[in-house]
């Protein structure tokens, strides 16, 4: 397809190369499943992404985009939400050209399929694909290439992280996905999770790695506090996972 790089190791999603005048970035807020999603933008060539889409603000991000005179090039899930259908399918209507993106690993529909290693480039712009699985088995990272923010999904919330007790989690897999991948980033890099429940927006390496109450312990103590957490189920995981296995797209009821 016109406009699409891709090759087998390190692949890029778009053209161009990164860095230049600041990023556009927009944080939005969906309130029932409490998730943020994220409009980053290339101000000078107008390509942008969309990170973790929900499907009731779809309308509201396109008209956004919209606004802003940008173009959106993709629709990016960080993994299959358990907890809201994603907004990926909707969007692909609402703004011809635009194509959905998720881990070949999520099992997951969408016309493109990341990688570990991976470059979605927007303009002068890319995020790094960090494979961060434990949350569910195709969870991953999406890390500016200045590695000035990165965008981590349910892998690592502000002072918290995600449930590991459903959609293949594994606890153990989950700690080391967060040291290995995030905690070695800058510690003045900025985190953006998917969902905040307390009213926090952003937050950055070095405070997660020092005040994090559940990924400063040790992994055996991390696993025990995982492991015993007794949350009820997502409402919405039902008839969430399914749609998002379809890209969102919901089958209409007959």
């Amino acid at each position: 397809m016109a406009g699409v790089a891709l090759r087998v190791a390190g692949r890029q999603l778009s053209q161009g190369c990164g860095s230049g005048a600041p990023i556009l970035l927009r944080q939005m807020f969906e309130p029932k499943s409490c998730t943020y999603t994220y409009l980053l933008g290339d101000r000078e060539s107008r390509e942008a992404i969309l990170i973790d889409p929900v499907l009731e603000t779809a309308p509201r991000d396109a008209q956004l985009v919209k606004e802003l005179g940008l173009r959106l090039l993709y629709a990016v899930n960080t993994h299959c939400h358990a907890d809201h259908i994603t907004g990926s399918g909707a969007l692909r209507s609402l703004l011809p050209g635009c194509q959905s993106v998720i881990s070949r690993l999520s099992g997951a529909q969408a016309d493109l399929h990341i990688e570990e290693g991976d470059a979605i480039r927007f303009g002068r712009f890319a995020l790094e694909t960090r494979a961060s699985p434990g949350h569910t088995p195709g969870c991953v990272t999406f890390v500016l290439n200045d590695h000035s923010m990165a965008f981590t999904g349910d892998a690592l919330l502000i002072r918290g992280c995600g449930r590991t007790d459903f959609q293949q989690g594994c606890a153990k897999t989950l700690y080391h996905s967060v040291h290995e991948k995030i905690f070695t980033l800058p510690g003045n890099c900025l985190i953006y999770p998917a969902h905040d429940y307390h009213g926090l927006t952003v937050s950055t390496v070095e405070e997660e790695r020092t005040l994090n109450p559940r990924l400063t312990l040790s992994c055996e103590e991390f696993i025990k506090v995982m492991d015993n957490l007794n949350l009820p189920e997502p409402q919405q995981i039902a008839f969430a996972v399914p749609a998002n296995l379809r890209c969102g797209v919901q089958t209409p009821p007959s």
